[in-house]
């Protein structure tokens, strides 16, 4: 048997044909397009599932579940998206529309978490019952896997591990809150840090590096801290003493076997890692037990399509 994946993203709708392996053996694609009615959205999710399946040689006895990773609040329980900000739903049962295309039992989960469920069963934490992932992107998003299940609390709202607020009072968070670890972690958070040090030192190196501060990216402080600028080595610095304090409390919150970083300036890898260890080393609570190992993600664009294939499980 087989599912199928959704990823639901603001640009495109990705689809994903994954086998028992938990493999994905074809995929197909197309825009958003948010500004439309949700329906022709919702249409379009339906109609590259039935055509991926046609494509394939397959029939609908074949696969035994949809899933959808959306952006927003979502009410996996009954297949209903609340809200999201980048997409028209309003407390929208994707599950009861897409019965007007399919008999396919329809599931959904906040994308986040189904990433983090995609790492779980086919990714970085792979053979692990417990796990969580952060994504350091845009912003800081997270999914917190318990015996291979999603938490997301019993409104659908929990896991927003970005917005646990790390420095009382501090720098404003879109979501209305000052001092979220988003606002210091995200990509937005270093590209701010290293503009206003770019600002203050006008002989620093990273200018050649990101000629003027539109040209300034979640790689710019990195790639400086490597060309030996002492500027771009502070921001660095600075970034991941606020990364490794929120990653301190999630692991003395959950302690999950694994703890996956993935998004843009998570590409940094296990050079970030290693510039990680020595802070969360020092500060988390638990001694003389097995500790969490924090990895790379390794799915990617995959980790969304894999997870909310999954969510049928």
């Amino acid at each position: 048997m087989y599912t199928i994946g959704i990823d639901l993203g603001g640009t495109n709708i990705a689809v994903g044909l994954v086998n028992e392996e938990k493999k994905i053996v074809a995929k197909k694609s197309s825009p958003t397009l948010t500004n439309r009615k949700i329906e022709e959205i919702i249409r379009d999710m339906a109609e590259l599932s039935l055509a991926l399946i046609r494509e394939n040689g397959l029939s609908e006895k074949d696969v035994s579940a949809i899933g959808i990773g959306s952006p927003g609040t979502v009410d996996g329980k009954n297949g209903v998206i609340i809200y999201s900000c980048n997409i028209p739903f309003d407390h929208t049962n994707v599950r009861e529309a897409f019965k007007a295309y399919t008999s396919i039992p329809v599931y959904c989960g906040n994308d986040a978490d189904v990433a983090a469920l995609g790492e779980a069963y086919a990714g970085a934490a792979a053979g692990c019952d417990n796990a969580i992932m952060i994504t350091l992107g845009t912003g800081v998003g997270g999914g917190v896997i318990v015996n291979k299940h999603i938490v997301a609390g019993f409104n659908g709202a929990g896991g927003e591990l970005g917005h646990m607020v790390i420095v009382r009072g501090g720098a404003q968070c879109n979501c209305g809150r000052k001092g979220c670890w988003e606002a210091y972690s995200s990509a937005t958070g270093l590209i701010r840090m290293t503009r206003e040090a770019m600002e203050k030192h006008p002989e620093s190196a990273l200018w050649k590096i990101a000629p003027t501060l539109d040209d300034v990216n979640g790689k710019t402080s990195f790639d400086g801290l490597r060309a030996g600028d002492p500027v771009a080595a502070e921001v660095v610095k600075e970034y991941v003493a606020y990364l490794a304090t929120g990653l301190t409390n999630i692991i003395n919150i959950f302690q999950p076997e694994v703890l996956c970083l993935g998004g843009g300036v998570a590409k940094e890898g296990q050079f970030l890692i290693d510039l990680l260890m020595p802070y969360i080393e020092k500060e988390r609570y638990s001694k003389d037990v097995p500790q969490t190992a924090i990895k790379p993600a390794v799915l990617g664009n995959d980790a969304g399509i894999i997870g909310a294939a999954m969510l049928g499980f």
